[in-house]
């Protein structure tokens, strides 16, 4: 059986031999083969054997496994589950236990948000929608709103040290909140039913929501008062602000509502975006390939192999191009639309694969041109990609220059593998 909220999970325990430790992990603690004892021995014993001491036994009879370790296990232990890593404990309140989260990221915390950066499992990490508790809050605590994308729970909790307050995790399906509150995830139907299924109004005398800045283009605040009572404040960008604003008695101070995208805050997307390219990547270069293998004489493998190295090249220049000097350089290259910077960056990259290339026994115009086509796009296509993950535009933007750009991009592809072909027969 595994849970169903979206925490680690291990299978039930089946045999008899085993127990369940408090942290989720099994421990044996041997059976007649493994301690030369019977069963009918060791059954007998185990009776005698209180708080980890035995009434009236010899060292003799001391238990197979020594005394017992640790504290014994949790109450809201299940069996076949274990807490998730992130849970310390529990806090009783009037709709009974909530689990209390810890603010410091662990190993595993920060070893999962480095495989989501480099785009492993990234659909699938979530933590399960609810009631959290952040310290000990009491009902006067403020409650805060979050996505159950883990990495936007977990950049949360861990500024939230010494702070007392509830955080609400809404369902965005693992989506963070600037994405989701686009898609409609994080919006005001899931924080209104999120409330009536908590039972919030039961665990704080207030009604008041702090929701980050970023989830505002999915929640209508009136709505949201006039289905579940509760009045929507909106906090800071950042949730590194959040415990000034809370001590500021939730006022924002200046530049807590400014959107930054600095070049840390973009490169750190470079790695998904790499990682997303892999698929496009890989069809281009099978086709690529083939291509590259038509000539005099239909088609030559040797040619294939050749030509084909040539084109990897420039695609992988543009890869670097889109996914790596367009957000690097993105104040600084001309331009407003994305497509179009990215395909300023590729043309400087296809210039160096083009020259190269006219060095080599392939070393022909249109060879040239075809390459230096071939990363434009690349770089171009990608860059366009990058478009939604920046505070520079609005999804209707997002969605002219697709319309624009992409048509554009689809009648190059076919010019730079005219090209292409057309060179082999002029060698």
């Amino acid at each position: 059986m595994k849970q169903k909220d979206g925490c680690c999970s291990i299978p039930a325990v089946s045999d008899p031999s085993m127990k369940v430790a408090p942290d989720g992990f099994s421990c044996g603690c041997g059976d007649a083969r493994q301690t030369g004892r019977s069963n009918s021995e060791l059954l007998e014993m185990l009776p005698m054997y209180m708080d980890g001491s035995e009434i009236g036994a010899t060292e003799d009879d001391a238990p197979c496994c020594g005394p017992p370790a640790g504290p014994p296990s949790g109450a809201h232990e299940k069996p076949g589950y274990r807490l998730c890593g992130f849970v310390e404990g529990f806090l009783d309140t009037p709709v009974g236990p909530v689990p209390r989260i810890r603010t410091r990221l662990t190993r595993s915390d920060n070893w999962g948000a480095l495989r989501v950066r480099l785009g492993i499992a990234r659909n699938d990490y979530k933590v399960a929608p609810g009631l959290y508790a952040l310290g000990r809050p009491d009902a006067a605590a403020p409650v805060l709103v979050s996505a159950n994308y883990k990495l936007s729970f977990d950049h949360l909790r861990s500024r939230m040290s010494g702070v007392d307050a509830w955080v609400l995790v809404l369902d965005t399906r693992g989506i963070n909140v600037w994405c989701a509150a686009g898609k409609g995830t994080f919006g005001t139907r899931e924080i209104i039913n999120r409330v009536h299924q908590t039972r919030l109004n039961r665990v704080v005398d207030h009604c008041k929501l702090i929701l980050p800045q970023l989830g505002a283009p999915g929640v209508a605040a009136r709505q949201v008062k006039k289905g579940c009572g509760f009045e929507v404040i909106w906090g800071p960008v950042r949730a590194a602000d959040l415990p000034a604003f809370l001590a500021a008695g939730s006022v924002a101070a200046d530049g807590m509502r400014q959107v930054t995208f600095s070049m840390g805050e973009r490169m750190v997307l470079v790695p998904v975006e790499l990682t997303l390219a892999r698929n496009p990547l890989l069809w281009t270069l099978m086709a690529t390939f083939l291509l590259s293998g038509i000539g005099p004489g239909y088609f030559s493998f040797a040619r294939a192999w050749e030509r084909g190295l040539l084109a990897t090249v420039a695609a992988a220049g543009g890869i670097l191009a889109g996914c790596v000097a367009v957000p690097l350089l993105l104040p600084w290259i001309p331009g407003r639309a994305f497509a179009f910077k990215g395909a300023l960056a590729g043309l400087a990259t296809g210039t160096a694969v083009a020259a190269l290339t006219a060095a080599g026994p392939y070393g022909t115009i249109m060879s040239a041109a075809a390459l230096l086509i071939l990363t434009a796009v690349v770089s171009s296509y990608l860059a366009m990609n990058f478009t939604g993950t920046t505070p520079f535009t609005s999804p209707s933007g997002v969605e002219k220059e697709m319309r624009l750009a992409i048509p554009l991009q689809i009648a190059a592809v076919l010019l730079a593998a005219a090209f292409w072909i057309a060179a082999a027969f002029n060698i």
